[in-house]
């Protein structure tokens, strides 16, 4: 099976799809990823069927979900957002799981008061085999009071098959995919039953954090003094602190970490934490599979 046959997932489950980073420069953004041994996306220009949202990005393809780079590039709404956004913090802003179908988790959403806005149908380009193709999406969102630690939403992938070609999945890094979203609570007892509430997940004790899994993919829910023990600096509850990657040999890239004048902070064998420049904003936590520590 093609990486791109495995971003939907089977019906009545999940997979954490992506996490978006917004940013003041999608160049800057491209040149700091390009220097840690990402493979990058050329921008895109995204549109909903209302017409340009007035914001671009490019991407990190990972063999499981992928890192979306966001700025705003025209006078919009939507535009207006991410500034908005960006004036409180650097960095992560968007955390998305992936469904079979988003028009049955709109409906949910209904059902269950969190008053979801319109479905929006959103595409860009994107460059194939030399061509210009159109990547589709269908996306549920919220008002920004229902999950105030960011843009917390659902996409139904309809082209994963324009988005993860092989050729953006070669990285000279060794990352492999998104493994968890980092959540930073007032509350991380009320967040964790919140986000379970929408998510239809199960919250779990782990530690001083909760735990959520989907089929693909984690969330792990704390408040900012854990969060800044682990992580070294994290941005004012509620937010998103952050996500976890999987990589082949993090120690590798730990050094490739250093040789861009980042500090990765070791927290056990194989597993680190490093604070992103201010081109990217927010956090990693990157290991193997195994030293990430989640249960499967």
């Amino acid at each position: 099976m093609t990486a791109a046959a495995r971003q939907r997932p089977n019906p009545g489950t999940l997979f954490l799809d992506h996490v978006s980073h917004f940013v003041p420069d999608l160049a800057a953004a491209r040149r700091t990823l390009e220097a840690l041994g990402f493979t990058v996306t050329p921008p895109s220009a995204q549109r909903t069927q209302d017409g340009p949202a007035g914001t671009a990005n490019v991407c990190v393809m990972l063999d499981a979900g992928y890192l979306e780079f966001l700025a705003p590039v025209a006078d919009t709404p939507n535009a207006a957002r991410l500034h908005a956004a960006m004036q409180r913090h650097p960095g992560v802003h968007l955390a998305c799981f992936g469904t079979p179908t988003a028009k049955e988790e709109h409906a949910r959403l209904e059902r269950h008061g969190f008053d979801p806005l319109p479905l929006i149908e959103l595409s860009r380009p994107v460059e194939a085999s030399g061509r210009s193709e159109t990547a589709q999406f269908k996306v549920v969102r919220l008002p920004p009071d229902r999950m105030p630690e960011g843009r917390i939403q659902f996409v139904e992938q309809l082209t994963p098959h324009w988005l993860w070609q092989p050729r953006l999945l070669q990285h000279a890094n060794g990352v492999r995919g998104l493994s968890c979203v980092l959540v930073a609570a007032k509350d991380r007892i009320e967040t964790a039953a919140r986000w379970a509430h929408f998510a239809a997940l199960l919250p779990a004790p782990a530690g001083e954090f909760v735990h959520l899994a989907t089929a693909r993919g984690h969330v792990l829910v704390g408040d900012g003094r854990s969060w800044r023990d682990l992580l070294g600096e994290a941005p004012p509850a509620p937010a998103l602190a952050g996500y976890a990657l999987e990589f082949r040999d993090p120690d590798r890239f730990a050094r490739r970490c250093e040789e861009a004048s980042l500090v990765p902070r070791r927290l056990r064998a194989q597993l680190y934490a490093v604070t992103l420049p201010p081109a990217l904003g927010g956090a990693w936590i990157f290991g193997t599979r195994r030293s990430l520590g989640f249960p499967r």
